[in-house]
Order: structure tokens, then sequence, then C-alpha cells
């Protein structure tokens, strides 16, 4: 069996130090991965945040705020702020729930269609891996998919 080498070094690597190495490679790609996007979204006058609260929504079905603090993953007290900035900019409307009058809704607007498509555009954008064949963007998808799923408290795959 041929001996593991560090690329670009020629170095030998244990496993711990190839894990270490490409633990910091995948934080390197995320973190190009996020600057990419935060260029991307403030150009739609988003933040990171703003935009995958516009992307949890669902352009058809309204969805009250309670229910996208739970899809984020965050406190009903920071939806507010993320939707009274959407609703700022024109995205989502806050509207009385037909079914419960007690409760607001919040409704993707004409625009706010728009700016989800193209966020949706921007989180699907592959150009960093525009260099690998398509045989090894399979390998890696395969390799991502087993590892995320290791670390997810629930099945990541789809349901």
């Amino acid at each position: 069996m041929a001996q593991r080498v560090v690329p670009g070094t020629g170095e030998p690597a244990d496993r711990a130090g190839l894990a270490a190495d490409v633990v910091r490679r995948m934080a390197h790609v995320t973190a190009s991965l996020r600057h990419r996007q935060g260029v991307a979204f403030a150009e739609l006058g988003l933040t990171p945040a703003t935009a995958r609260a516009l992307h949890e929504l669902d352009p058809d079905r309204p969805l009250p705020a309670r229910d996208l603090a739970e899809r984020l993953g965050c406190d009903r007290s920071n939806v507010t702020a993320l939707v009274d900035r959407l609703e700022q900019a024109g995205l989502v409307e806050r509207r009385t729930d037909p079914v419960d009058r007690r409760q607001k809704t919040l409704v993707v607007t004409a625009r706010g269609r728009e700016v989800r498509d193209r966020v949706t555009e921007v989180m699907s954008d592959s150009r960093l891996l525009a260099g690998l064949t398509d045989r090894e963007l399979d390998t890696l998808r395969d390799l991502v998919w087993k590892v995320s799923d290791g670390g997810c408290p629930e099945p990541c795959g789809p349901e």
C-alpha cells in the first residue's frame, strides 16, 4: 500500500493530520462560499440573514412568523427584526390570517418573488466547483453527504 503524503509537500501524513487538513480546507471553502454569497446578497439589498429568511418563505403559502422562526432555528424576536427589514424593502407583507384573525401571516410580494428567485440562484451558485470533472463532483457530493449527515441531529436527506 502506498504511503499517504500531504499534497504539495511530499511529506508523509497520518490520519489525524489528513483529517485536520481536510477540516481546514472545508472551512476555507465555506468562508469562500459565504463571502461570495454575502457580496451577491448585498447587491440585492439583503444581509445573509434576511436572504435566508426570504428563501425559507414559500411564495404560494403564507406563513406565520413563529413558523419562520422555527424553520430558521431562532427566537421569534429575531424574526420580527428580519421581517421588518423584508417588509421595508417591499419583499414581504404582514397580513391577517383569514382562518385566525388574531394571527398575522407573512406573504411574499411580487417583488419578493423576483428577489427570492435570485437568492435561490445565489445559494446554488457552483462556480467554485467549475474546475472539477463530473466524476470528481459526484465523488465530492457523496463524501460531503456522508460527513454532513454525521453531524445532523436528525436526517438531512430528502424526506
